[in-house]
């Protein structure tokens, strides 16, 4: 599955719904996984995002995501103060996978500032 380019990603796979060379917004932005992350991770069983209020910084862990193969932390590909978690998600952690793009967003973040991110083509060789 090749990565939508209306996203930017982090060379740890997670995306931010941020188009490539555009400014930050004033609104919230959605952060997910990458199908790239979710395939190596397998069926995901539990996650563990910030809460609502929570400043992250760009490039440091906020959370982590358990699978059957492992357990792995989740990185802010934003600075900014958390908006809104993904409570479908925390109920039933299987919809990350099922609509990594979509429906399976992770969190939202009023970006403030962000990490080194790639575009879809820059981040492809890392996903082969």
């Amino acid at each position: 599955m090749s990565n939508p380019s209306d996203r930017l990603y982090t060379p740890e796979h997670e995306w931010v719904l941020l188009t490539p060379g555009s400014e930050l917004p004033d609104e919230p932005v959605r952060v997910g996984l990458t199908t790239f992350a979710l395939d190596a991770l397998g069926d995901v069983v539990y996650v563990d995002l910030p809460e609502a209020g929570t400043h992250v910084t760009a490039g440091d862990a906020c959370g982590e995501v358990e699978s059957t193969k492992s357990v792995s932390d989740l990185y802010s590909p934003a600075t900014g103060v958390v908006a809104e978690v993904n409570q479908a998600i925390i109920d039933d952690p299987a919809l990350i996978a099922a609509d990594p793009y979509g429906e399976g967003w992770l969190f939202t973040v009023r970006p403030e500032s962000t990490a080194k991110l790639l575009t879809a083509d820059e981040y492809e060789p890392l996903t082969a």
